[in-house]
């Protein structure tokens, strides 16, 4: 059997499950007391005083139809009225009714009537309309005859109280339950908050508290964390190193070849031994500036995104690229980011953009959870199938890209890409339906 309709409406939180988990066995609890016990046990007590009640009044419909005449009859009754505290009339008083009367909350009542009708067949009509009195109309040899008694006689009284005590417990419980619940839950809360926060980039601080489970996986997330720190320290005093000793060769290969005589016979294999130190040193620097992740240095700051957008399509078009900002939301988009990180990010794709297509075009669309920041080219675009492999560091997809305005060493796609996943979002590459190329869209969290 498919139960995955039961996953649509069940929630989707540790609190709600947690509250759900706690409050559905309380309100079964609930449900089952009150039909199996309230119900039956209110309706066996009712049954049994009714039949009780019913004794009485079988026994003064007997002394009135075995009186000789109306008047020792309505003698019989009065000697019995007051002993017995009935209220007795003899003939009954006009109109009679002509049918059973009941509030329709008063459940025990059907049990009372149920009860006098078979022990009474002559029963002529029940009103039970009046919660503090039964009034009884029964044919006798006389006429009718009006019994009336007060209705506690026949009914438990107050059978309404032990609902409320139950209630009034099971909420107190609830409470009292979901404040400890709530206590145990905070750490994890903020567990989840630290961890999200170092996925973005930011170290919080967090101390692992609560309940010996939470308290191990908090150490677990802290040590992992430093181990993740230290990897990247050491990385970047590594690559700083490197840095070092793959420049200074470099610096020295560009001096000698610059002090080369000047010789019309080596011209040429100097001028390509040129072009490929500078192409190593292009690559060398590239490939730092990513290993040290200096896209994603800097300060996290609240800005509105549309503004900070437009700020770098205005740098991109007083630089000379053919970019326009082609759509806003009317109202401020804030989020926390890093500017210099995003900025690089948007900076790389709206290069693409003009590198691989005639003009660029960007725009910013707000939907409900998150944001995207779409960049859009009119160039050959890449193939759905090696979309994933554009996102590797130091690839170029050369069949498929215009080469006329220059080629890059593969990594503005990977920095963009990283720079978005250190803010909690993603890259997405797909067809753009309005220029016809590429689109490129950045999308980070609200």
């Amino acid at each position: 059997m498919n139960f995955a309709w039961l996953k649509q409406i069940l929630p989707r939180g540790l609190y709600g499950r947690a509250a759900l988990i706690l409050v559905l066995p309380v309100v079964t609890i609930q449900l089952v007391v009150s039909v199996v016990f309230i119900q039956r046990h209110f309706e066996r007590v009712t049954r049994q005083m009714t039949e009780s009640m019913l004794r009485e009044v079988v026994l003064v419909i007997d002394r009135a139809d075995g009186a000789p005449n109306l008047t020792a009859a309505e003698a019989q009754l009065a000697e019995l009225a007051l002993p017995l505290g009935l209220s007795l009339a003899l003939p009954a008083p006009e109109p009679v009714p002509v049918a059973d009367r009941r509030p329709l909350a008063d459940l025990t009542g059907i049990v009372v009537i149920d009860t006098l009708r078979a022990g009474l067949p002559q029963l002529r009509a029940i009103d039970l309309s009046d919660g503090a009195r039964v009034s009884l109309w029964q044919e006798t040899r006389w006429g009718m005859l009006r019994i009336g008694f007060s209705r506690a006689w026949v009914s438990a009284s107050n059978p309404h109280q032990l609902l409320v005590l139950m209630a009034v417990v099971s909420v107190l419980m609830t409470v009292i339950a979901y404040l400890f619940l709530r206590n145990q839950l905070r750490p994890i809360h903020r567990m989840a908050r630290a961890a999200e926060a170092f996925g973005k980039g930011q170290v919080v601080p967090y101390h692992p508290s609560g309940a010996v489970e939470v308290r191990a996986a908090g150490l677990a997330f802290l040590e992992m964390r430093a181990r993740i720190e230290r990897q990247i320290e050491q990385r970047t005093l590594m690559l700083s190193g490197i840095s070092h000793d793959l420049r200074t060769p470099l610096t020295r290969l560009r001096l000698g070849l610059s002090m080369l005589p000047e010789d019309p016979e080596i011209r040429d294999e100097v001028a390509a031994m040129e072009r490929d130190v500078a192409e190593m040193g292009k690559l060398v620097d590239a490939f730092l500036s990513f290993a040290r992740e200096e896209a994603t240095a800097g300060e996290a700051e609240r800005r509105d995104l549309c503004r900070f957008v437009s700020a770098v399509v205005e740098d991109a078009r007083r630089a000379g690229q053919p970019v326009v900002l082609e759509e806003c939301p009317g109202r401020a988009v804030t989020l926390t980011f890093r500017p210099d990180a995003l900025r690089r990010a948007l900076e790389n794709l709206i290069g693409n953009a003009v590198r691989y297509g005639g003009r660029a075009e960007v725009s910013v669309q707000l939907l409900a959870k998150t944001v995207r920041i779409v960049v859009e080219d009119d160039g050959p675009g890449i193939p759905p199938e090696r979309r994933e492999e554009a996102l590797r560091p130091f690839t170029r997809l050369d069949p498929s890209r215009n080469q006329d305005k220059g080629q890059g060493v593969g990594l503005g796609l990977a920095i963009a890409a990283d720079i978005l996943r250190s803010h909690g979002g993603i890259l997405r590459l797909g067809e753009s339906a309005r220029l016809g190329g590429l689109s490129a869209e950045m999308v980070l969290p609200l």
